[in-house]
């Protein structure tokens, strides 16, 4: 499978994902895949393994003036991307964060919903990796999670062995989690 547990990819690949990303962008415009979310005014979101930051501006748009999007990679040509972004298009609710991919600076609690599309397959420590995204959800908060490139099997079961998430349902393309506390 294309880059599993591999947490980091390099910035050649990066780079390729990012053209790639633009070309297929101007045809199906990604932000639409974040209205199924339920997304409300004055939320935190947490985009987390944002990438090109190609879901930001409806992210952004969708919490409002009050609201906060939280784009967090373990890239730095990623929170690069996301700055960009943000400086495009003027949204100051938009904060880039680098993380090490088991932790990230963001408080207790804090997130209404964290959304992790198309990179769950490259994370190494599955355990430490939901575990940090429970800490930073509230006790009525969401996690969307795409499988990225592994059998939605294998997601589930690591969901599960975390023991930090209950499946609550799921679509075609993710599953959607409340944390257990």
């Amino acid at each position: 499978m294309c880059g599993n547990e591999m947490d980091r990819m390099p910035n050649w690949a990066f780079k390729i994902m990012a053209f790639m990303f633009n070309v297929t962008d101007v045809v199906k415009p990604p932000g639409r895949r974040l209205d199924a979310f339920g997304i409300q005014k004055g939320q935190t979101v947490v985009d987390w393994g944002c990438g090109t930051g190609r879901y930001l501006k409806q992210a952004s748009e969708l919490v409002g003036d009050k609201g906060t999007v939280y784009a967090v990679d373990i890239h730095q040509l990623a929170i690069e991307a996301a700055a960009n972004v943000a400086g495009k298009y003027n949204l100051k609710n938009v904060h880039p964060v680098l993380t090490d991919g088991t932790t990230v600076n963001i408080p207790h609690r804090s997130a209404d919903l964290v959304y992790a599309l198309d990179m769950f397959h490259m994370v190494k420590d599955t355990n430490a990796f939901l575990k940090e995204l429970c800490r930073i959800t509230k006790p009525d908060g969401i996690l969307i999670l795409e499988d990225g490139h592994q059998p939605r099997a294998l997601a589930k079961e690591k969901v599960n062995i975390s023991g930090c998430w209950e499946i609550v349902s799921e679509t075609k393309a993710y599953m959607k989690c409340k944390p257990k506390i």
